[in-house]
């Protein structure tokens, strides 16, 4: 079984959009059973919090059902369960990197390193752009998947 965590600031917006989009390509892949996909946040801030209402309306937009998931942040155990922790941007990968004293097994990412245009998924926290994020996300994680196959 491959086990990614996807992490950004407060686990509401970007990471919980990636977790979902990338629960949603595996399972049209035929390949849920093969996958443990979570997501988890640096900061305490918004920990308990349902995902963010703009992020639910763009993923039932594209038939995902987000409902249940509630921010959680990453643990030090965390780096040891799962294959992958992939972050949103350099500022998450930097935290990630310090959390998790530094990165031995060589696990830590940013997710559009997927991608032919590395660097990071805007926050639509700030830019309101919740579509621009999506597009990030989808082709982040149709990135990873290609890798993974």
């Amino acid at each position: 079984m491959i086990k990614i965590l996807f992490i950004c600031h407060g686990n509401i917006c970007r990471s919980p959009m990636a977790e979902f989009i990338m629960k949603n390509i595996v399972f049209e892949a035929g390949k849920a059973d093969d996958f443990e996909i979570q997501s988890a946040a640096t900061s305490t801030e918004e920990i308990g919090n349902p995902v963010y209402p703009p992020v639910r309306k763009i993923l039932g937009e594209h038939g995902i059902d987000c409902t249940g998931k509630t921010a959680r942040q990453m643990t030090k155990k965390d780096y040891a369960y799962f294959d992958y922790i992939i972050g949103m941007d350099h500022y998450n990968l930097r935290n990630m990197k310090s959390f998790f004293d530094g990165d031995p097994q060589n696990k830590v990412s940013l997710l559009m390193c997927f991608t032919n245009r590395p660097g990071d998924v805007a926050d639509p926290w700030y830019t309101g752009d919740f579509k621009a994020t999506w597009r990030d996300i989808h082709e982040g994680c149709l990135g990873l998947m290609d890798k993974l196959k």
